[in-house]
């Protein structure tokens, strides 16, 4: 089954928070000042991250999810 989830460019991403900011569940840390992380576990894939990215480095795309 395919979900979509945020994705991020860590070799661009310049850790500014703004998309840590913009997530309504959480999903998304900063990992030791370097770059975004997304927990796909909490990401419900709506894009406001992506949206106010003001590197353009995340994108929201279809990922493989395994129940069980």
């Amino acid at each position: 089954m395919a979900k979509k989830k945020a994705s991020v460019n860590v070799a661009s991403c310049v850790a500014c928070g703004v998309c840590r900011l913009q997530c309504p569940r959480q999903a998304i840390s900063i990992y030791k000042g370097c770059y975004a992380t997304v927990d796909e576990n909490l990401c419900v894939g709506c894009g406001l991250c992506a949206k106010a990215c003001p590197a353009s480095v995340i994108e929201v795309k279809e990922r493989d999810v395994i129940n069980g």
